[in-house]
């Protein structure tokens, strides 16, 4: 179908016609220049009447470093159901200034399914992780200055787990020593520095329905333990109005559009390890109100971030989702099929067939979930017809729709038969939407469950250190809560070497950690870096600006 067809072109329009079309009034759009803007808290009352459109989550198979394109997917399909003629918005989260400058480049997708402006999405934006950097480092400092001015709470300097934060990769703040200098300069301590995305006051943000709900959230954080063993919480440090202050632009839905002008949301970027790896319930609440189809993503595979969306967004927010998109490419396949990456482009029907089993894997773990699905195999220029036609009828073959996507080369016109795939799944397939465990079982059935279930072990580990903080999170009152896994994204099990489909493996949790203003425990297997680090050669060294502004070498 060709563009005029559709009546949609590519385009950068200014905000406001933007918002205007999806229904929003002027004076609920809130300029940040004139291509980005928040909305106003006034917008989600105004619509509250409106029936809910249909959700529908983009997740994919196991990533690989050949990319798979699963930001790229979402973007070209949104536009493609915007193109057939459907209302619609696409949510997603805000990048990480860390990772762009380190190794992932630009999170803004690319090709003809790309967002505008690309380039000031993914450094500043509207300010909003900043704002999250500084409410979780104005608690870190009530904390300390606490201790220095007497310590009422008798907090124990050596129990405060709560490290400072910065929206950057810098290995050499993974582990610190403050308050040296005497004792005017505060009590020496061993801390450190997480990423941005990885604080709790993130996810907390992310899931807050509103600013009461927030401020409520963030009171519930635990900063550390007295020497009596009992928590101590923001709210005994009257924390939680001022860092809420410190939020409430933050907590607007940011509005910016695709190539195409279709409306985006880019709200909340939390960790998709240590959190649950999706937008805001702001913005996804406030986008079903809007539009009659949602496009969102979760952060990698449906093993984490899919699991995480369905178990934990989901059930906070009351959401139900109406369809799965599982993006694999061929690419990935091979690569799981034990083809290195430099070999990636030659045809091998053989490491295609291997590789299958992990697609499979993802696709039963979106069926765990009673969710229609649909896979769309993303095209890339190396990859050959037979290759492509194998993919998909090897999904067929296994009772799912599987389509071709061509979204990066060709825009909306690339993804038709995507979309209409998805709309036929959706009218056609009984939508069981359920979750995994009952929010009753005990955190140590949750994370069995949840390994068993989408991982494909055969069974759970949990280290003393880790069973014995999961005893004190039930003994606080914290049993009845979702449980968040952090492991690896590169398999399906916490070892990343193990490509493919890995079985008869054990899941080995070292630590557990209690979430309680976000509302979830954490669940640590293997080595979890919270603080990422550079490579050897940085994207930032790529980056530059020109006398006019003009900013190169995001991708």
């Amino acid at each position: 179908m060709s563009e005029t067809k559709f009546n949609i072109k590519e385009e950068t329009r200014p905000v406001e016609a933007v918002g205007v079309e999806l229904g929003l009034l002027p004076e609920e759009i809130e300029h940040y220049g004139h291509y980005k803007a928040k909305v106003a808290f006034s917008t989600r009352k105004r619509v509250a009447g409106n029936p809910d459109g249909k959700l529908i989550l983009v997740t994919a198979m196991t990533p690989t470093p050949a990319g798979e394109g699963k930001t790229t997917t979402c973007i070209g399909l949104a536009d493609t159901f915007r193109a057939m003629g459907r209302k619609t918005m696409l949510c997603l989260r805000e990048p990480s200034m860390g990772p762009v400058f380190g190794v992932k480049g630009g999170a803004t997708g690319g090709g003809k399914s790309q967002l505008v402006p690309m380039d000031e999405i993914n450094l500043h934006f509207t300010g909003d992780i900043h704002a999250v950097t500084s409410a979780h480092n104005l608690l870190t400092a009530l904390v300390a200055n606490h201790i220095q001015h007497g310590n009422e709470l008798r907090i124990d300097p050596k129990s405060t787990p709560f490290k400072r934060v910065i929206d950057m990769n810098d290995r050499s703040l993974r582990n610190i020593v403050t308050g040296l200098g005497g004792p005017a300069h505060g009590v020496p301590r061993e801390t450190g520095f997480d990423i941005t995305a990885a604080s709790e006051v993130m996810a907390a943000l992310c899931l807050a329905e509103d600013l009461n709900d927030l401020k409520q959230r963030l009171s519930n954080i635990i900063v550390g333990f007295s020497v009596e063993g009992k928590p101590v919480f923001a709210r005994d440090l009257k924390a939680q109005g001022a860092m809420c202050a410190v939020l409430k632009e933050a907590m607007k839905p940011n509005l910016v559009q695709t190539r195409y002008s279709t409306p985006v949301f880019v709200h909340g970027g939390p960790f998709a390890n240590i959190a649950h790896g999706c937008n805001s319930m702001v913005a996804t609440k406030l986008a079903l109100k809007l539009a009659d189809v949602v496009i969102t993503e979760a952060g990698f595979a449906t093993e984490l971030g899919a699991e995480k969306f369905f178990d934990i967004k989901c059930r906070f927010g009351g959401l139900k989702p109406a369809a799965a998109v599982i993006v694999a490419t061929v690419r990935a396949l091979k690569m799981h099929g034990g083809v290195p990456k430099p070999q990636l482009d030659h045809e091998n029907l053989e490491a295609l067939a291997k590789g299958f089993e992990n697609l499979v894997k993802h696709i039963e773990n979106v069926r765990h979930f009673g969710v229609p699905c649909v896979v769309a195999v993303n095209k890339f220029g190396s990859d050959t017809e037979k290759e492509l036609q194998w993919a998909v009828d090897a999904v067929r073959d296994k009772g799912v729709t599987a389509v071709v996507s061509d979204i990066y080369g060709q825009g909306p016109a690339g993804g038709v038969a995507l979309a209409e795939a998805v709309e036929k799944t959706i009218a056609s397939q009984a939508n069981e939407f359920d979750f995994l465990y009952p929010i009753e079982m005990p955190l140590v059935e949750k994370i069995n469950v949840i390994a068993r279930c989408c991982y494909g072990a055969k069974g759970v580990t949990i280290l003393k250190k880790a069973k014995d903080a999961i005893d004190l999170f039930e003994k606080l009152g914290f049993r009845k809560v979702p449980v968040c896994i952090a492991k690896t994204q590169s398999s399906l099990s916490d070892q990343a070497n193990l490509l493919g489909r890995p079985r008869d493996f054990e899941v080995i949790i070292r630590e557990a950690r209690l979430s309680a203003g976000a509302g979830f425990v954490v669940a640590i297997a293997g080595e979890i870096m919270t603080m990422p680090g550079l490579p050897k050669e940085p994207s930032a060294q790529h980056i530059d600006v020109d006398e006019n502004g003009n900013i190169t070498g995001l991708s």
